[in-house]
């Protein structure tokens, strides 16, 4: 039953890469309209090279996904924007990301609920056994894609969290050299790429945002929404505060990146103080048998010898 069910889930996924590649009619009704109005060669070749960089993991992802998405699409507008929210937090801001999400979620729950039924029918459970087996199996794989979005949030506030007083040093020396606060983001944006990628990430998002008309402080306090680390929240607080009230803000800065490398600095304390009690378990349940065996086993082996010599004491 398992390798049916295995052959089963490779003839499917095959048969549904075959249908993505497919050439469909659509592509022909394009091709005709762009003869017919008369496009260039040169923007007919832009459309190859945009269709073939698109993989096959993404055309498959956007013709499975409105299927597997259907049975979660009565969620209200509000859990969405908590989805786009979270998922930008992680870093992931497509717009196929929370359909592509959705489907993960569908999907996951039907392949472990299939793997749960064949564990159950070939075990040969009763019944209720195998129904609550399966349902657990189910909802195993419905909260998995939840579970790994929260470590990915997890991961990324961190590196964030660990990049923000570098990249406050970087932001106090490109203002005081006499940089505007707009093009000190952009500029530390780039250079931050190759050593805090996730912060540059959004310190271009920010500069990107106010070049397109945002207010300055909206960009910033959407910086602070996407990290999700309130180390960030305070810095956009001080930043509004001291362009509201005309103080000067490379000393703002400055501030802030002193206080924020005594908490980081207090962090990597606190995790070294807790390495001796995270210690205590493996010492206990591994080292410690194999070091009594070690140092009591040969006393152990006499003192069984010496009883076996001696009848009278046994």
């Amino acid at each position: 039953m398992t390798l049916y069910l295995l052959g089963g889930l490779i003839v499917v996924s095959i048969a549904l890469v075959i249908y993505a590649l497919w050439p469909k009619q659509q592509d022909d009704h394009d091709a005709i309209k762009r003869r017919m109005t008369g496009r260039s060669a040169q923007s007919n070749a832009s459309d190859i090279r945009r269709r073939a960089k698109e993989s096959v993991a993404k055309r498959v992802i956007k013709s499975v996904a409105p299927i597997a998405v259907r049975p979660m699409q009565k969620q209200d507008a509000e859990k969405m924007s908590r989805l786009r929210i979270k998922l930008a937090t992680g870093g992931f801001r497509s717009d196929t990301a929370p359909t592509t999400f959705l489907a993960s979620k569908t999907i996951m729950a039907v392949i472990l609920g299939l793997a749960a039924a064949a564990f159950v029918w070939a075990k040969g459970y009763a019944f209720p056994n195998a129904i609550g087996i399966t349902m657990i199996g189910v909802g195993l794989g419905f909260l998995a894609p939840d579970l790994w979005l929260s470590s990915a949030i997890s991961k990324r506030s961190e590196l964030i969290r660990n990049g923000l007083p570098d990249t406050l040093d970087l932001l106090v020396i490109t203002v005081e050299s006499g940089l505007g606060l707009d093009a000190a983001f952009q500029r530390v944006g780039d250079d931050m790429k190759y050593v805090h990628p996730a912060l540059s990430e959004e310190l271009q998002l920010v500069t990107l945002e106010t070049q397109m008309g945002i207010p300055r402080s909206e960009a910033l306090a959407n910086f602070g929404a996407r990290s999700g680390v309130e180390e960030a929240r305070s810095l956009v607080a001080i930043v509004n505060q001291a362009e509201r009230f005309g103080t000067s803000i490379a000393r703002a800065l400055r501030n802030q990146s002193d206080s924020l490398r005594v908490k980081r600095r207090q962090r990597a304390e606190e995790r070294a103080q807790k390495t001796s009690v995270k210690l205590m378990a493996p010492l206990i349940l591994f080292i410690f048998p194999a070091i009594l065996v070690v140092l009591a086993g040969p006393a152990a082996l006499k003192m069984i010898e010496a009883l076996s010599n001696t009848p009278g004491l046994l």
